[in-house]
C-alpha cells in the first residue's frame, strides 16, 4: 500500500517536471528574443516551480524511508533501486518501474533544456561584452606615439636632472 503512495509522489513529480519543462522552453523562447519582459515573470514561476518539486521530493523521500522502515529493511540503501528489488508484487514492481524511468527521462529533458538556456545566455553575455568593447576606446589607441619612446625621455630627462 506505502509503495502506491511512493508511486503517487513520483507521477506528481513528473508532472511537476514536465511542467517546468514548459517554462524552460518558454525562457527559450524570451532569451532567444531578447525579452527582458517576458522572461521574468518566467523566472517567478519557475522558482514557484522549484520549490513545489523540493518539497514533493522530501515527500516522496520520507515516504521510502517509511517504506524501508514498515518492511525492516532499515539497514539497506534507501533508495527506489534498492525498494525494485525489494518489491514481491511483481505487478506494483512494473509500475513503479516505469515510472522511475519516466521520471528519470524527464529530469533528463529539463536538464537538457536549460544547459540550452544556460548556452544561450552565455553566448548573449559575449555579445554584449564585445559590443561594450567595441564602443570603448582602447588606451593605446589613444596614444598616437609609441609609449616606449615616451617613457624612455621621460627617464631620461629624470637621470639628467638627478
Amino acid at each position: 500500500m506505502l509503495s502506491l503512495q511512493i508511486i503517487k509522489s513520483m507521477e506528481k513529480l513528473i508532472m511537476l517536471h514536465e511542467s517546468l519543462l514548459v517554462i524552460s522552453e518558454q525562457k527559450t523562447v524570451a532569451i532567444k528574443e531578447g525579452n527582458m519582459e517576458k522572461l521574468q515573470p518566467l523566472l517567478v514561476k519557475e522558482r514557484k516551480h522549484v520549490q513545489a518539486l523540493e518539497q514533493m521530493e522530501t515527500s516522496r523521500q520520507k515516504e521510502v524511508k517509511a517504506w524501508f522502515e514498515v518492511n525492516n529493511l532499515q539497514g539497506k540503501n534507501e533508495t527506489i533501486t534498492t525498494m525494485l528489488e525489494m518489491i514481491d508484487d511483481k505487478e506494483q514492481q512494473k509500475v513503479l518501474e516505469d515510472v522511475t524511468i519516466h521520471l528519470t527521462h524527464s529530469v533528463t529533458n529539463l536538464k537538457r533544456q536549460e544547459q540550452l538556456n544556460q548556452a544561450l545566455i552565455q553566448q548573449s553575455l559575449q555579445f554584449v561584452e564585445l559590443s561594450l568593447d567595441m564602443m570603448n576606446p582602447s588606451i593605446t589607441n589613444l596614444n598616437y606615439g609609441n609609449t616606449k619612446e615616451t617613457e624612455s625621455i621621460k627617464r631620461s630627462v629624470f637621470d639628467s636632472k638627478a
